[in-house]
């Protein structure tokens, strides 16, 4: 089966400068830059009625026009994978995704994911871009993400996240004691060596990213945080956290070079140490 996709936003004002290609992948999450990238070149993708060139550079304010035909999600495996739902109604689903989850089928991982378990629960949703998947969380991040089982859902949750009125609030543990909570923003970008991995960039090479922290509870060796999400770049609070000098427990990513603080107890340096994933949860939507 194949959807026809149709949606149009502005290009925000913060935005402006950028090319047209960059500002399409942000304001369109869900596709592929290549697939973008494609559509911008068939006169799929428009800026003001007018087909432009990827490289073209927007002011802000423009309006992006998508029109085109999606074919299902046909090739993905359906499958009997438990989900804990914690909430839905005619449109939307929200799920307590477990750690060791991985929600896209990708290399590596073609089967045994949110995706799979998504397709084979509702079969309908297939019709709907990426299985109604919005947003993602890493393979061993727990927590929260929201589902849309309909594609006027998938719109309009999708047009949430990119102005940035969806709230996403993350609860984490970081190696280290802070002082107090504040605001990170650090331009993300892919790592330049080591591919699967993102780094700090200097802002005309990477993505706006925004986060911002506050503490909940400070301990011997590690503090809780709770963060809150202004942007939604991969990998953003474990990037954040490590560029201010406090990782998160578990985090073999991007741990670095942290050392532990003298004088803290046998006990705690080991079950520090011994966590096998990042210490993050989505809390709240």
């Amino acid at each position: 089966m194949s959807n026809s996709i149709q949606a149009s936003v502005l290009v925000p004002i913060h935005l402006g400068n950028k090319r047209l290609d960059k500002i399409a992948a942000e304001l369109f999450p869900d596709f592929s830059r290549s697939r973008l990238q494609q559509w911008i070149t068939d006169g799929k993708l428009t800026v003001d009625g007018e087909t432009r060139r990827g490289r073209d550079k927007m002011i802000g304010g423009e309006n992006l026009e998508l029109d085109v035909i999606l074919e299902a999600e046909g090739d993905w495996e359906a499958e009997d994978i438990p989900l804990n739902i914690v909430y839905e109604d005619d449109d939307i689903l929200v799920i307590n995704k477990p750690a060791g989850l991985v929600v896209h089928p990708a290399a590596g991982n073609h089967t045994g994911t949110l995706l799979n378990a998504l397709l084979f629960r509702y079969p309908g949703i297939e019709n709907v871009p990426r299985a109604g998947i919005v947003h993602r969380l890493d393979k061993d991040t727990t927590g929260l993400m929201v589902v849309a089982k309909t594609l006027q859902a998938q719109t309009q949750l999708v047009n949430q996240l990119q102005d940035r009125s969806m709230g996403r609030e993350y609860e984490a543990i970081t190696m280290g004691v802070m002082t107090g909570g504040g605001i990170v923003e650090a331009p993300i970008a892919r790592h330049p060596t080591q591919r699967t991995k993102m780094a700090g960039a200097p802002e005309d090479m990477g993505t706006e990213a925004i986060t911002h922290y506050r503490v909940l509870q400070k301990f011997n060796a590690h503090t809780h945080i709770r963060c809150k999400l202004e942007t939604g770049r991969t990998h953003q609070i474990r990037v954040h956290m490590s560029h201010i000098g406090y990782p998160l427990v578990g985090d073999q990513t991007y741990f670095g070079r942290f050392r532990l603080p003298k004088g803290i107890s046998l006990q705690l340096r080991q079950e520090l140490q011994a966590f096998q994933r990042q210490a993050l949860h989505a809390r709240e939507l």
